[in-house]
């Protein structure tokens, strides 16, 4: 249950940079081709209050947002919120923070490459598989793609962690595309440095040259059918902190709730992923690869 400080301070933080953002945005105002300035209408409630109460309902409260704005937002939180509009227009208004938040997640929210990284990805689903051909709102934009937990019709969600739990950075594609794409590692990688560690889901020369060559070390674990080769002793231990980016991936499945079936829009489905982003950036139990290590201890393995 996230407390009356937190939402403090999510909505203090998050104001914050909306404002820094539209005073950036006023010097360069937006004109038309003919010459005409675009207007942009204020709304009743902020850009930073939509992005806080986008954010906060995904700290595993609530499981639908219609009851968590209706009876959360505009009955508990109505002092916070005087200004609440209705359901039906808050879903019009999330639209005019999509880059607005993803701003906030690139300058502000997202970690940095700490030189120990880890790269995973997980599905997205946005219907059953019996009803895949039924489903009309992401026609033409979902695939089929077979993971660990069999078939899945929807996206795909490859991201990168640091060593102390926190996102680098992040790329969507189609349920279909395998995870050593070289335009999914031209997301990636920009960011990264030192050593990445991954499962033997990554397993590929031409990917392991790509990366070294840019500064990117690969370290994955070796297939059965594979040879067995010598590994430095730190490379082993940090290929069983893994667990870092696996518990990223349960958080946000179960507690940020980024995966369900009641999406009526494509805009809906980017802002649900973008805000379980923001929400888990926000977390206090980030999992860390090397907690209770001082840095003597990592001198050590270093060396040895």
């Amino acid at each position: 249950m996230i407390t009356q400080d937190k939402i403090t301070d999510i909505f203090c933080m998050v104001d914050e940079f909306s404002k820094k953002f539209d005073m950036e945005i006023a010097k360069g105002e937006l004109i038309s081709s003919n010459g005409i300035r675009r207007r942009h209408r204020n709304a009743s409630l902020s850009d930073g209050e939509i992005m806080t109460i986008l954010i906060v309902f995904h700290f595993g409260t609530f499981a639908n947002f219609k009851h968590y704005y209706l009876h959360y937002i505009r009955v508990h939180l109505h002092q916070d919120f005087p200004d609440a509009v209705s359901y039906n227009r808050f879903v019009e208004l999330e639209s005019r923070v999509f880059f607005k938040l993803m701003f906030f997640l690139k300058l502000y929210a997202f970690g940095r490459c700490s030189g120990i990284s880890f790269v995973d990805s997980t599905m997205i689903p946005v219907c059953h598989n019996l009803r895949r051909y039924a489903n009309k709102v992401f026609k033409g934009m979902a695939t089929d793609g077979k993971g660990t937990m069999g078939w899945c019709h929807g996206f795909k969600l490859h991201f990168t962690c640091n060593d102390r739990g926190e996102i680098i950075t992040f790329c969507l594609t189609g349920a279909n595309v395998d995870d050593r794409n070289p335009k999914v590692w031209n997301v990636l990688a920009k960011e990264l440095y030192g050593r990445l560690f991954a499962d033997r889901g990554y397993i590929s020369p031409r990917l392991f040259e790509d990366l070294f060559k840019d500064g990117i070390h690969l370290v994955t674990g070796i297939k059965v059918n594979m040879k067995n080769r010598l590994m430095p002793f730190w490379d082993k231990i940090m290929l069983r902190k893994r667990f870092v980016i696996e518990c990223i991936n349960d958080m946000l499945k179960n507690t940020a709730k980024l995966v369900h079936s009641r999406h009526r829009s494509i805009n809906n489905f980017l802002m649900n992923l973008v805000a379980a982003l923001a929400a888990y950036c926000f977390y206090d139990n980030k999992p860390e690869a090397l907690q209770g290590y001082t840095i003597e201890h990592t001198r050590q393995l270093v060396l040895f």
